[in-house]
């Protein structure tokens, strides 16, 4: 696909800096075949047809922005990890793949240092780099729970603040491991998640949100973009949801696209899912064919974006795309702290 066809004019205004007061309080655009229907995220379960199977994906965020000083020269750096490769059996040093940026070039050898924690470059992978950390407050994970920032996407032109811990985590994240928040989950507030689960079977997944997923795109064909893996696991209790929910007839619903990938990635060639911790590097464009889900409950995604060219693949590039300029008519709010869509899988 040809990423000039993900393109659409988004006013600056219509970017979310913050959430709505109430985690369900935003705004619902229902994407079905042939219609568009507004309402309110806190209205999603009269949307959902009862006695489907609902997934949601659990993972929680790490705190992972780092701020601190260069050693040597005091100048101010910043350190967003990815991944952790291996930690220390005491937990006081790990390695782990981060991003960084300085006001001069860092080299093997540069250090950061936080109160603390100490984070040490030792090589480079492309535009990433492989850091060293070590803590003097416990274990590594401790102290970037401590010393760690909210990673906020660019987009939202504020720093993080105490509301953000509460605010950029889902009510259900369990497992740490994700750098952003599975954004459409945001959305479901113990009251919306109690109705859904009175009329729906829920289930959890985990997908370990990376950068790669919101990495721009910088070419002029999708084929050619490089997704960054990442990790997820299927328990086997909702392998054997999604095998009961097909057996059934009953609709498959992703709590979005985070969820959808995981799934997508893991089916086994007939209609089901196989349980189990994997990785994936899966990206969906028009003219992928879906084995699992039927609704996708997910935000509005960024333009030439590989999370629009998912949207466009399940819902239509049309439709979609027409959707998305109806959204933005509407006065409609976007991306990670904005509203919500209801998408129905297009006709095969």
């Amino acid at each position: 696909m040809r990423v000039r066809d993900l393109d659409y004019d988004l006013p600056e205004e219509r970017v979310a800096q913050r959430p709505p007061p109430e985690r369900d309080g935003g705004r619902l655009l229902v994407i079905r075949r042939g219609e568009l229907e507004h309402d309110r995220v806190r209205s999603l379960a009269r949307h959902v047809p009862a006695g489907a199977l609902v997934v949601v994906n659990d993972t929680r965020v790490l705190p992972a922005r780092l701020l601190g000083a260069r050693r040597g020269t005091g100048g101010r750096a910043e350190v967003l990890l990815v991944r952790e490769r291996r930690s220390a059996p005491d937990g006081a040093s790990a390695t782990w793949v981060a991003m960084m940026r300085a006001s001069k070039a860092l080299r093997c050898g540069s250090f950061v240092d936080l109160e603390g924690l100490s984070v040490e470059v030792v090589g480079r992978e492309g535009a990433l780099f492989e850091v060293e950390l070590r803590s003097t407050l416990g274990p590594v994970r401790e102290a970037i729970g401590r010393l760690g920032h909210v990673p906020l996407p660019p987009y939202i032109r504020r720093a993080d603040d105490a509301a953000d811990r509460e605010r950029y985590q889902t009510i259900f994240a369990a497992r740490e491991g994700a750098v952003a928040a599975p954004t459409a989950g945001l959305h479901l507030s113990a009251t919306l998640m109690g109705e859904l689960e009175r009329t729906c079977e829920v289930a959890r997944l985990t997908l370990h949100v990376g950068l790669g997923t919101f990495a721009q795109v910088t070419v002029d064909d999708l084929d050619r973009h490089a997704m960054h893996e990442e990790a997820y696991d299927i328990p086997a209790a909702t392998a054997d949801a999604v095998a009961r929910a097909r057996r059934d007839g009953r609709p498959i619903v992703a709590i979005g696209t985070t969820v959808l990938r995981a799934l997508e990635s893991a089916k086994d060639g007939a209609g089901g899912v196989s349980a189990g911790a994997a990785t994936t590097r899966l990206l969906v464009q028009p003219g992928y064919r879906f084995g699992v889900v039927d609704l996708l409950f997910t935000n509005f995604h960024l333009p030439r974006s590989t999370l629009l060219a998912l949207a466009c693949a399940f819902g239509g590039t049309a439709r979609v795309l027409a959707a998305y300029r109806a959204a933005i008519a509407a006065n409609y709010m976007f991306f990670s702290y904005g509203d919500a869509t209801l998408l129905e899988r297009d006709a095969p």
